[in-house]
């Protein structure tokens, strides 16, 4: 890293803080706004993003209106922890202007590469720097200062567009798995409406439409459904409908011991062990009513409310803290009730009860009554045959995901910090 140099941001870029609002005022002219999210969503601002509508100043366009190259910062937070996020201006977006609790940084291209300032501004150093300097009690916010005397390290320009070149690589790779995470889970939704709604026949079709032949349908509380099918409540279906530990549940808490499973730990796709929190044995064997066993289904009561998965063998006799435990019956498959319970139409009764409010309990009498289609035994597993199919496509994309994740932060380390050397052919470039 001997090549490499620190120059305060200042030298690099021209800070300007705006100060242009969200209002359209009479006299002012018709702009599109760089906003808060568009900065904070996105890695590069280009015109595929929605921008909102505005007015501004002839003063405040001059100032503050994004040219290719630019960069924007988001100088506020709510925390100290996420201030001070980057994105890179790709596309030149004509009458776009950098909106307020944003900084426009107006890059000296004959300095630094516009993409390698960027990524420089979003690595774990500068989210250090900015978190130790963002000032506030409810609301922080970085000051002009702050802003313009971030260290910025960086070699001769050759390397930097390199490293650049790199890093924007694993950005579109990742968002092209992100693009196709979202076309399964969008194929996915669809097939698991048809399969609620029209089953599988023994010879894997689905049966034909109500449209193509209504006989086959009968009218529910829950909607048109299979002749064949019945609609049971949950608790015609579980043995045990309970919820977790409630009560100061941190009690019970220990370094190392048996795993206690938390809202955050439920996901459609599985259990994610990442984040758990531990009891003691002691305090396991106490708690008893809240322990799962394998084929449990643990249902997430507040956030998100509904979210379920079933409970794996590996997890087997693991606790529960303030979630829905149900333990089906013979009558029902749990893969099969818990796809139904993460369905469109499970989620839909869990919100109708809650009036749609996402944020209240979802509890144990709640999920007693939950309705459910029910087809037989063999219908179930063909129908979460197909469901588990679609879902693998998923997890193959979302493990994808997670992966260029890893890889990019590691590059960004090792780039960022000139640990691991990039060659180039160019000659080095002062930097004045």
């Amino acid at each position: 890293m001997s090549e490499w140099v620190t120059r305060p941001l200042s030298v690099l870029a021209d800070v300007r803080v705006s100060n242009v609002d969200k209002k359209s005022l009479p006299g002012e002219k018709p702009v599109l706004l760089c906003n808060y999210m568009d900065a904070y969503a996105n890695d590069y601002i280009r015109s595929d993003i929605a921008f909102m509508e505005a007015t501004a100043s002839a003063a405040e366009i001059a100032k503050f209106k994004v040219d290719v190259g630019d960069v924007v910062v988001t100088k506020d937070s709510e925390t100290p922890d996420d201030i001070g996020i980057p994105a890179v201006v790709t596309e030149q977006i004509d009458n776009l202007v950098c909106g307020y609790h944003l900084a426009l940084l107006k890059t000296r291209k004959e300095f630094v590469d516009p993409v390698f300032l960027c990524k420089q501004l979003g690595s774990h150093e500068a989210a250090r720097y900015f978190g130790q300097r963002a000032a506030g009690s409810t609301r922080y916010g970085l000051s002009n200062g702050a802003l313009a005397n971030f260290p910025v390290s960086l070699p001769g320009l050759p390397k930097q567009r390199k490293i650049a070149t790199i890093l924007s690589g694993i950005d579109t790779a990742i968002e092209k798995t992100e693009a196709l995470i979202a076309k399964y889970q969008q194929i996915k939704a669809g097939l698991m409406h048809d399969l609620f709604t029209r089953g599988v026949l023994p010879n894997g079709q689905l049966r034909p439409s109500r449209e193509q032949a209504p006989e086959l349908y009968q009218e529910t509380a829950i909607g048109w459904i299979p002749r064949e099918w019945d609609v049971k409540p949950c608790a015609d279906l579980c043995s045990r409908i309970c919820v977790g530990i409630v009560i100061q549940p941190t009690q019970y808490y220990v370094e190392d011991g048996v795993p206690a499973l938390r809202s955050a730990n439920v996901r459609e796709d599985g259990i994610d062990p990442n984040n758990f929190v531990y009891i003691s044995a002691g305090a396991n064997r106490l708690l008893a009513k809240s322990q799962v066993k394998t084929g449990d289904i643990v249902s997430v009561r507040t956030g998100y409310p509904g979210t379920s998965a079933v409970i794996p063998s590996e997890f087997q006799g693991a606790n529960c803290i303030d979630i829905l435990i149900s333990t089906p019956n013979e009558k029902v498959i749990s893969e099969y009730l818990c796809d139904w319970i993460n369905s469109s139409f499970g989620k839909g009764q869990v919100l109708r009860q809650q009036g749609g409010m996402a944020q209240q309990h979802f509890n144990v009498g709640e999920m007693r009554e939950l309705l459910v289609a029910l087809p037989d035994l063999n219908e179930q597993e063909r129908i979460r045959g197909r469901i588990k199919s679609a879902s693998g496509k998923l997890a193959i994309e979302k493990a994808l995901a997670e992966k260029l994740q890893a890889q990019k932060s590691g590059l960004m380390h090792d780039l960022l910090t000139g640990k691991v050397p990039v060659k180039v052919e160019e000659p080095e470039v002062g930097y004045g």
